[in-house]
């Protein structure tokens, strides 16, 4: 799939190139993004020019994942938000702030565009956002954007060599309004 660019309101998602290095390492020096996230610990230079240079590049070519750099309008790194193609019709979203743009609601605006686009032109049906126990910025996100949290996996994560609990939520196109590729029909309880 070609790489494509989002905007809202207030942000540019784009795919991060190697223009981009020095400001993802730059932010990926947070103790918060290396404890939460599956990012090297430490995060070296090289981490940062393979995942420009190579990790996002072979993940829009392949449609297996679609990361996109979340900037202001002037250029700005803000965050990093990834959606994973997991099976047929499922994405998983993955993401990050700087920690010096935290609490703005980026994140959460940029989720919703990201899958708003994976939804109408990916044809993804379900959009799963998985965080470690205990990663309440993450799962606040992910409410404000709308996930349906649905529980916690037993060892359902593998962060840096060892194997942690995970919450799991879900979206999906009905949540925003839009028409799903298959229908749904949901449980009765």
């Amino acid at each position: 799939m070609e790489p494509v660019t989002l905007t809202t309101d207030r942000l540019v998602l784009r795919p991060v190139g190697p223009q981009d290095t020095k400001a993802v390492y730059e932010a990926a020096q947070d103790p918060g993004i290396q404890r939460w996230t599956t990012v090297p610990s430490p995060y070296l230079p090289e981490h940062a020019s393979g995942f420009t240079e190579q990790w996002v590049p072979d993940g829009w070519a392949q449609g297996s994942m679609f990361t996109f750099g979340v900037f202001l309008p002037g250029g700005e790194l803000t965050g990093m938000l990834s959606l994973t193609m997991r099976s047929l019709g499922v994405a998983e979203v993955g993401f990050w702030a700087a920690a010096e743009h935290r609490g703005r609601g980026y994140v959460t605006e940029a989720a919703l565009c990201a899958c708003r686009w994976i939804f109408t032109e990916v044809g993804v049906d379900r959009v799963e956002w998985r965080a470690e126990v205990g990663n309440a910025p993450s799962r606040a996100v992910a409410e404000r954007a709308g996930f349906t949290i649905e529980g916690t996996l037993r060892a359902a994560v593998n962060n840096k060599g060892v194997r942690r609990d995970c919450w799991v939520g879900s979206l999906l196109p009905s949540d925003l309004g839009l028409p799903s590729t298959a229908p749904y029909l949901p449980a009765r309880i």
